[in-house]
């Protein structure tokens, strides 16, 4: 009985945090599995701008006409619905 306090607060930092932070990440994973040349994407800089090129680790962002930077995939926070650069 002197153990059941500490179990349920295991279990409760498990529900609240743990699993919650697990799921973002394989969400994120996924995420970035799925990019694919010509999805506009904005990286964790605040750069937004069309995918060009993908390598193993990382990617080619075209941010204006001719101007592609790369950058790491990892740095890649979410994946623009396509034509969304136009109306910026």
């Amino acid at each position: 009985m002197q153990f059941l306090p500490l179990i349920l607060l295991v279990v409760l930092f498990y529900f609240m945090l743990i699993r919650p932070q697990m799921k973002r990440n394989r969400e994120h994973r996924d995420m970035l599995a799925k990019i694919a040349k010509g999805d506009e994407v904005v990286t964790a800089g605040g750069i937004a701008g069309k995918v060009v090129n993908i390598g193993e680790a990382y990617l080619s962002v075209e941010i204006a006409d001719n101007v592609a930077v790369k950058v790491q995939k990892s740095s890649v926070t979410s994946v623009l619905p396509k034509g969304t650069l136009k109306s910026l």
